[in-house]
């Protein structure tokens, strides 16, 4: 998301207006072996920990977790994104008895005190190796009950490998092939994610479940027609609310994009209105690809599949993304520009591709859990941007009213209001260059990785920096002074 206001130097006078939109906030327990589990609510029942997550409740005994802070990370939300998707993985069915006990006994035995525990994952692959009656499905149920546990708990790239090894033993089961596509499609893994959903359908083709994530892997890909059909065929097998209101962005993207046409490059697929000039087409590829090569050197990571861009008109713009008025571009998945009246890629133009671009690479590199602040901030950096016109009123308020300029950190930006959005701006770029400033590109792609793997966004940046937010906003001013003089 980029803003069309050139300065928000009078915007950030206006900070005694501030007041940050609400968000939902997650739970983090913090175990006693310094391990922390990121959950969307937490409730104590005698001595047990009871705890939401998108696999469903799950409980710890309170004798090994240390204590619980409030909301610390922010909790996912509904939206039309494939990381947010609400849809729990679906049980294993077990078709006899004796499969049923020993699903029992496995869900039991492969969780307990907070950890996985590999030694009895272990002994069950030996006995699949062994050829024993039933070991491999036992084998690869461990492995899925580890993924589900690692998922929840924001460790991705374990939680991969393991629905991975179940697959690896029961390669017809939908519900290891389908959660290891949903775990590649919250990373944006989109390819990936449908080299599992193929195998999903030659076993389960009426699957609502599969349906529905292959209208995300398609729709992620920028193959409209392919998702739609997806989520059509999955609302014929069960009424669904996201797929619903998936299925409704989606049919309105390709009414308005029917009459575009459509040019390709290395990295991207650009889909343009008529209206638009074919070289202009060609000139904002061009400098997309020239800001891929920046940003990926910057950044040390390359996106694995093509990102949608899309040139609109003003109108339809305004129509199709529904976003507030301060809104100058916009990505969602897909790179979203206003181009009326341009016949050539111009400087401001450029800031805008870059900007946005930025907001692709920032998204799947931390697998969505980037918060705003990091996105914007660092978004505006790379478009050139820096904080020398502000820093009088952001020193100002970081001396007369610090919990104002800590606002940001959290909340609906897209909620805010004209005026505090730029106050909101203008930190979150002054945040970035401290951070740059003192360990430079090295420290942000750290930051980045403790976010992939699942680290609240106050975490992350004070396991690298060293700085909560509030200590963060005192270096911030102080890295101003230095900078830029009082």
């Amino acid at each position: 998301m980029r803003s069309d206001r050139k300065n928000w130097l009078e915007l950030v006078l206006a900070a005694a207006l501030l007041c940050g939109a609400s968000s939902t906030q997650a739970d983090t327990i913090v175990l006693k072996n310094g391990k922390r589990i990121i959950a969307l609510s937490v409730t104590q029942d005698g001595d047990k920990i009871h705890y939401e997550t998108a696999a469903g409740t799950l409980t710890l005994p309170r004798a090994i977790v240390d204590h619980v802070e409030r909301g610390g990370a922010s909790a996912v939300d509904s939206s039309l994104d494939a990381r947010m998707l609400s849809l729990k993985p679906p049980e294993v069915a077990a078709s006899d008895a004796a499969l049923s006990s020993r699903k029992g006994e496995i869900e039991a035995r492969v969780i307990h005190d907070g950890e996985v525990d590999r030694t009895y994952v272990a002994d069950l692959e030996t006995e699949a190796r062994s050829g024993k009656a039933l070991a491999n499905w036992n084998a690869a149920l461990a492995h899925h009950v580890a993924a589900l546990f690692e998922s929840a708990h924001g460790e991705m790239d374990l939680a991969i490998a393991d629905e991975q090894q179940a697959v690896t033993y029961a390669p017809e089961q939908p519900v290891f092939l389908m959660n290891a596509a949903y775990l590649h499609l919250r990373r944006s893994e989109y390819t990936q994610s449908l080299e599992y959903l193929k195998r999903v359908h030659r076993v389960a083709p009426e699957d609502p479940d599969a349906a529905k994530l292959t209208g995300w892997a398609y729709y992620g890909l920028n193959k409209l027609d392919l998702a739609v059909g997806a989520w059509q065929h999955a609302l014929t097998l069960r009424p669904d609310a996201e797929t619903e209101a998936a299925l409704k962005k989606a049919l309105r993207d390709k009414e308005e994009e029917a009459q575009y046409k459509e040019n390709e490059s290395r990295h991207f697929t650009l889909r343009y209105s008529g209206a638009s000039e074919p070289a202009l087409a060609r000139d904002v590829l061009r400098a997309l690809e020239h800001h891929f090569d920046a940003i990926e050197a910057e950044l040390s990571y390359s996106p694995p599949d093509s990102i949608g861009v899309i040139l609109y008109t003003q109108q339809a713009f305004a129509d199709i993304t529904a976003a507030p008025a301060w809104v100058g571009a916009l990505n969602d998945g897909r790179i979203r520009v206003p181009v009326q009246g341009l016949s050539s890629v111009t400087p401001e133009l450029s800031r805008v591709l870059r900007h946005e671009l930025t907001h692709s690479f920032i998204q799947q590199k931390t697998h969505g859990r980037a918060p705003t602040w990091i996105q914007e901030g660092l978004a505006q950096w790379m478009e050139g941007k820096r904080s020398d016109v502000n820093v009088a009123a952001l020193i100002q308020m970081a001396n007369s009213a610090p919990e104002q300029a800590t606002a940001h950190f959290e909340g609906d930006w897209m909620k805010m209001r004209n005026d505090v959005v730029g106050v909101a701006y203008a930190w979150a770029l002054a945040n970035v260059e401290c951070i740059l400033h003192s360990g430079g590109m090295t420290d942000f792609d750290r930051i980045m990785d403790r976010l992939a793997a699942g680290a609240s966004p106050e975490a992350a940046t004070k396991a690298v920096t060293r700085n909560d937010y509030a200590e963060l906003t005192s270096a911030t001013a102080a890295y101003l002074r230095e900078a830029y003089g009082n």
